[in-house]
């Protein structure tokens, strides 16, 4: 007998958590990512308050409804995150899957006075036209009124780079969130390594820069594999990430 959705799903967002600790690209016990498992979006998956990504299984993710308010009380669910996680669930069923974080080269650039990626070479033209911005930044996002806000600012666009704060990445599918979210921050690492040259960035031209973004868009099944072979790396590394 195979497994459920929701059983499939808690082991893919498990394995997430261990992936992005494994790269180092969480902090410290913050941070969140969630997952649909209703039509509608609003049942879904999120990880546990303050439990270090290195350390989550399947079966620590709590299921929450979008809708029950006295999810904000638990003391299991981080204020922020329910706030976060909770509207965009709530407000936008497309968004399957949520991956917020603070990672280092991601966070320095939406710490610019104005937020930005610039086409300079494949991974950043990926994110061409395609990223929402917030340069709003009014401290800890622990409230629904500002969930809404940067469930608003988000829209129809799968990304939205959170000006002082961090990032913000939505997808379908586990898999293919967490490539876009690892891809957005090798973006961010080159488009920052490139400005330390001291030297003009060479920008892509628009037209090169949205076939190319279009080009990423019609190879999702490298996304997956990237995500399947990261998977059966942690597996590996610690089968109790599917406990």
């Amino acid at each position: 007998m195979g497994i459920s959705i929701e059983e499939q799903i808690r082991v893919d967002l498990a394995v997430t958590f261990r992936i992005i600790a494994h790269l180092g690209m969480h902090e410290a016990v913050a941070n969140h990512f969630s997952a649909a498992i209703s039509d509608d979006g609003k049942t879904f998956l999120l990880n546990p308050k303050w439990k270090h990504f290195s350390r989550i299984r399947a079966s620590d993710l709590l299921l929450l409804d979008a809708d029950d308010e006295a999810n904000a009380h638990r003391e299991d669910v981080d204020a922020t995150a329910w706030a976060i996680h909770g509207q965009i669930h709530q407000r936008l069923p497309a968004a399957r899957v949520v991956l917020h974080l603070h990672p280092v080269y991601t966070t320095s650039v939406a710490c610019l006075e104005t937020p930005h990626i610039p086409a300079i070479d494949q991974n950043t033209a990926r994110y061409f036209n395609r990223m929402a911005i917030d340069t709003l930044y009014g401290g800890m996002a622990d409230t629904t009124a500002e969930g809404a806000r940067l469930a608003g600012l988000l829209g129809e666009k799968r990304r939205l780079l959170m000006g002082n704060h961090g990032v913000l990445v939505t997808g379908i599918s586990v898999g293919e969130a967490f490539d876009d979210i690892w891809t957005l921050e090798r973006a961010c690492q080159i488009f920052v390594t490139a400005m330390s040259c001291g030297q003009p960035l060479k920008i892509l031209p628009d037209e090169v820069a949205e076939k190319t973004a279009r080009d990423w868009e019609k190879i999702v099944d490298f996304s997956r594999q990237h995500f399947a072979e990261m998977k059966q790396l942690m597996i590996e590394a610690d089968p109790s990430v599917l406990d």
